[in-house]
């Protein structure tokens, strides 16, 4: 089936190659001798593995063997459950079972560990789960876009100190009773008509990628993040609409109404500069195929607490690996989850702070990818020093 895929349009010193192993098949582009040191490359939604193209020769060049796969429901990555939403086995989407893709493809490589693992967007969340989950593997860890929030707090000593549950505030509830009602992007993609809305008309596809991907960046000038004070509606409502959108739209819609103000001259001149049209063709390529339900499953298990209950063995626990977290200046993604940025340093014992790239937004490591790597290259070689004085 892997022959049937034309073959990516790649920056040199990529790449492109299938693995199978266990119950998946998966999808790598790689850079660097196969003997160097590993990095291991993790995209968010709705992204590629391609996503890591722009960063991953000046990596290598540094003395490592830099690999990206399409995560489990995405792109030329096969195996995974591709039924429809009612079927598929959100099982097999947990975040256990995302780093176990993880911790199957390193072995499957020939590593014992990997010297740093770099998630962006909701691989951000599966890059801190590994270091959480597998520090022994994991030795380095560095998030970009998405701030990890720390593990899982349980009811304490509840047998001596018994204490009323705390009423949380309904914010999906009074998101939608807001006099401008809005809803939350992580709910809305976590319900049933979601994958079909945004994949029909095909013809859309276009539109509505490129919208979503410049709306996002710094090139949108309705980006202005800033910390938020609390997870509560009025809060949450500050967000643009692609985070928490109109209460009857579609995130379709809920972009077509921020794009309509744009020129669509200015988009096209500004976004091509580091999405050009033909990488842009390469996600419609992807999602036109295989649809989005597969990414969308991820959200699925994130925002239901009975998917999430594995996560609890690793109650308390800290990142106790060296820690890094980059991302846009412009990205409202760094406060989404209000007080998880500013957090970082109690819930990552190795922490190395938090860097802002000035010029990008959402897609740091594309729209400033020369600002990333050199970040990233400073970080792994002083980590590489933390560690041999370890």
């Amino acid at each position: 089936m892997t022959d049937s895929f034309p073959p990516l349009h790649l920056p040199q010193g990529i790449r492109e190659s299938y693995l199978p192993s266990h119950d998946l098949t998966y999808h790598i582009l790689s850079a660097g001798q196969r003997h160097k040191p590993l990095i291991l490359c993790l995209h968010g939604f709705p992204e590629l593995a391609f996503s890591w193209r722009k960063i991953m020769p000046a990596i290598a060049a540094e003395g490592y063997h830099v690999v990206a796969y399409d995560q489990r429901g995405y792109g030329r990555t096969a195996g995974w459950d591709t039924r429809e939403f009612a079927s598929v086995d959100l099982n097999t989407f947990t975040f256990t079972r995302l780093v176990r893709d993880a911790v199957i493809l390193v072995n499957a490589l020939g590593y014992k560990e990997v010297n740093c693992v770099i998630g962006h967007d909701f691989g951000a969340v599966v890059a801190s789960m590994c270091a959480l989950m597998r520090p022994d593997i994991f030795k380095s860890v560095i998030t970009m876009s998405h701030p990890f929030k720390g593990s899982p707090t349980l009811p304490f000593d509840i047998v001596s100190n018994p204490k009323p549950a705390l009423e949380k505030e309904d914010v999906q509830k009074t998101l939608a009773e807001l006099p401008e009602p809005r809803k939350h992007y992580k709910w809305y993609y976590s319900t049933s008509p979601t994958a079909a809305e945004m994949d029909n008309p095909k013809a859309n596809l276009h539109d509505f990628l490129r919208g979503y991907f410049h709306l996002k960046s710094a090139d949108w000038k309705g980006n202005d993040p800033r910390p938020l004070k609390a997870w509560e509606a009025t809060e949450l409502a500050k967000l643009p609409y692609y985070y928490v959108m109109p209460l009857e739209a579609t995130m379709c819609q809920a972009v077509k109404i921020s794009m309509d103000g744009e020129d669509p001259t200015t988009v096209s001149r500004l976004s091509t500069r580091w999405l050009t049209d033909e990488d842009l063709a390469v996600y419609m390529q992807e999602f036109g195929r295989i649809g989005f339900q597969g990414g969308l499953n991820w959200y699925r298990v994130a925002t239901d607490p009975n998917n999430m209950k594995d996560i609890e063995l690793f109650a308390g626990k800290k990142i106790e690996v060296p820690a890094l977290f980059i991302s846009g200046k412009q990205d409202w993604g760094t406060y989404q989850e209000p007080g998880a940025v500013e957090k970082l340093g109690e819930v990552c014992s190795q922490f190395k702070g938090t860097i802002l790239v000035d010029g990008a937004g959402h897609w740091v490591q594309q729209e400033q990818p020369e600002k990333v790597i050199g970040l990233v290259s400073r970080f792994l070689r002083d980590t590489v020093v933390d560690l041999i004085s370890h």
